[in-house]
This record gives structure tokens, C-alpha cells and sequence, in this order.
């Protein structure tokens, strides 16, 4: 932490992401219904045994559960810097470096990071509450941090002389 910015903790961030979850799951459920009509097009197979019953999901399933939402979150982590549960909280994503905006091959590695802190039973997003940063697993391997809006004009380099 430095006295010219700071980084975004953990209830900001979960804050955040329910925030989000407010407004993407009724936009995908609304593509669901347009899509699909009164049918569930996002249900899955009861059992997924063999490979077979797996090549039953439907590719709407696979479009609204799956590629849909990935496609949103990295469309506003690029073009803003944030998704709208971030910008509610006046927080935005940037480049561990340079403060600069995240590049897509570093939202993408931010959206696999996902996966990781999520599959280590959210052991990845718990490291942001004792991270100097405020880094969760996925910030780390996409080089990113999560910092105050109001101060993402300032370069973390410039900001890093002043760590204490």
C-alpha cells in the first residue's frame, strides 16, 4: 500500500461479484427465454456418465452458461477497466506494473485464474484478505491488481517508491 493509492480488499470485491451477479444472471436468463422460449435451454443432463451423454448438452447450454457470460466479463475488463459490480464500488483493474489498462491476453489469463482460485475451494480468492497487494491468485497470474478508481491515473510504478 502506498498514501497514494490503494488497493481494493475482499468484501469490496465480494461485494462486487454479487453485485454482477445481480445483472448477469437475469440478462442471460432473458437470452435464455429469447432463444430457447419457454424452455429451459440451460438444463443440463441429469447424469453425465459417458462421453455420449455429454455430446447431448445442447449448444445454446453451452452458449448462455459458459461462453456468454466469459465473453461479457472480458469485454468490460478491457473496455472499462471493470465490471459494473467493480464501477458500483469505484474500483478498477489494472496492469501489476504499470497501472495501465490490462490487456486482453491478461484478462483472459485473469478469467483462467478464475478457474484455479475456484477449483482450490476459493483458497485463491481468500489470498486476497492477508496479500500485501490485495492480489487473489487470479490477479497473480494475470500480473493485475485491483486498485481505487479515483487513484488509477497514477502508475504503480511511481506509486511503488512510496511502499512502506
Amino acid at each position: 500500500m502506498t498514501y497514494l493509492t490503494e488497493y481494493v480488499g475482499f468484501w469490496q470485491r465480494t461485494l462486487a461479484f454479487w453485485v454482477d451477479v445481480l445483472w448477469l444472471v437475469p440478462l442471460l436468463m432473458g437470452i435464455s427465454y429469447v432463444i430457447c422460449g419457454a424452455s429451459d435451454c440451460t438444463a443440463m443432463p441429469q447424469n453425465l456418465d459417458t462421453l455420449s451423454q455429454l455430446e447431448q448438452i445442447p449448444w445454446q447450454t453451452i452458449l448462455i452458461k459458459y461462453i456468454l457470460p466469459i465473453l461479457l466479463i472480458l469485454w468490460f475488463w478491457i473496455a472499462h477497466a471493470a465490471t459494473p459490480g467493480k464501477m458500483l464500488v469505484d474500483c478498477k483493474i489494472v496492469d501489476a506494473k504499470t497501472g495501465k489498462p490490462i490487456t486482453f491476453k491478461q484478462a483472459l489469463l485473469r478469467c483462467l485464474g478464475y478457474i484455479v482460485s475456484f477449483l482450490s475451494l476459493g483458497l485463491g480468492f481468500l489470498w486476497i484478505l492477508w496479500d500485501d497487494r490485495k492480489q487473489g491468485w487470479h490477479d497473480k497470474i494475470a500480473n493485475t491488481v485491483v486498485i481505487l478508481h479515483n487513484e488509477a491515473t497514477v502508475p504503480l510504478f511511481q506509486l511503488e517508491k512510496y511502499r512502506y
